[in-house]
């Protein structure tokens, strides 16, 4: 177990290297002077070489990514030209709604699946099953943001179900921070409950097929008890792998659902820097996102690896 996880981890390290190398140059590389855009066009060209000096864009691109890399391991990020603070100051106050928006999204769209998923296994070939994997999929194509202004629509503006002011902090109002999130969780969750019944569902229909699983029921037990009480293990491993998977995705892409609903969350940081050109900002934001991305696959590798014994007595090469 020790070796995988040594495996796994030194992969995750060099997969974040060549990533921030990769971000690093194609933001490095985006049109615009930051000097100019931070003094402004009537700048003497004095004051212009001044700037680039001093934020290092006089030096060579490896002598930058180098510094940039080793500062950000001391976290420091650097300052924002938009916000006037310390870019790692930003991303911590903004962490949270990030962090629960893509909880609960992960949460449900589970929980969602996995009893869809379960109803449609136990119904295989049936009305049941055709009519739950269709309706997730036809739910699951609708675009996020289309969804996300009806729902906003509906249940903030005509029923006032929830609020349509945004966010509310829970060190202010625990229940008012809850009705915030749930319908962006909702929304957020919506476009991965089709492709994570589908898992659920083709992991158990797999698992029933199993010759214990049929002597289960020889033996008198019921095809859901048989699946509860000894189809579950083998049935969770493909599931856990997605689970971690699109949690990422989710942490990566809220920048909509944080829009639309005014969320001050990551995603809403990482518009706000590419709308301003704020360099700094924007390479703190795509290095963290890039870092949370990295972790949860490697903590997932570690659950999945839990969860099935062949794959930690092969190190891995299963």
């Amino acid at each position: 177990m020790l070796k995988y996880i040594l495996k796994r981890f030194l992969s995750s390290l060099a997969v974040l290297f060549f990533v921030t190398l990769i971000t690093f140059f194609v933001i490095s590389v985006l049109p615009g002077d930051q000097a100019i855009l931070a003094l402004g066009l009537d700048a003497t060209q004095e004051s212009l070489d001044a700037l680039r000096s001093s934020l290092g864009l006089d030096r060579p691109f490896l002598v930058r990514y180098l510094e940039w890399l080793f500062s950000a391991i001391r976290f420091d990020l650097g300052t924002s030209s938009v916000y006037g603070e310390r870019v790692i100051n930003l991303i911590v106050s903004r962490l949270p709604v990030t962090f629960f928006l893509t909880l609960f999204s992960i949460i449900i769209a589970s929980l969602i699946s996995a009893a869809l998923g379960l109803i449609a296994s136990l119904n295989k070939g049936r009305v049941a099953d055709g009519a739950i994997r269709t309706t997730v999929l036809a739910i699951s194509s609708l675009p996020s943001f289309w969804i996300s202004l009806l729902c906003l629509v509906f249940f903030c503006g005509k029923l006032k179900w929830f609020p349509v002011n945004g966010y509310t902090a829970p060190s202010v109002n625990v229940f008012e921070f809850i009705r915030s999130m749930v319908l962006p969780s909702f929304i957020l969750a919506f476009g991965e409950i089709a492709l994570m019944t589908r898992m659920f569902y083709s992991s158990l229909v797999r698992s029933l097929s199993d010759d214990y699983m049929i002597a289960c029921e020889v033996k008198g037990l019921s095809r859901l008890r048989a699946l509860i009480h000894y189809g579950v293990r083998s049935a969770i491993i493909a599931p856990i792998t997605l689970i971690g998977n699109q949690a990422a995705k989710l942490f990566g892409g809220t920048v909509i659902v944080e829009t639309v609903f005014s969320l001050p969350g990551i995603g809403r940081l990482l518009l706000v820097s590419v709308e301003q050109h704020d360099i700094a900002l924007l390479e703190g934001v795509v290095l963290f996102i890039t870092v949370m991305v990295v972790l949860m696959n490697f903590l997932t590798d570690i659950a999945v690896a839990l969860a099935d014994p062949l794959i930690r007595l092969s190190g891995g090469e299963k």
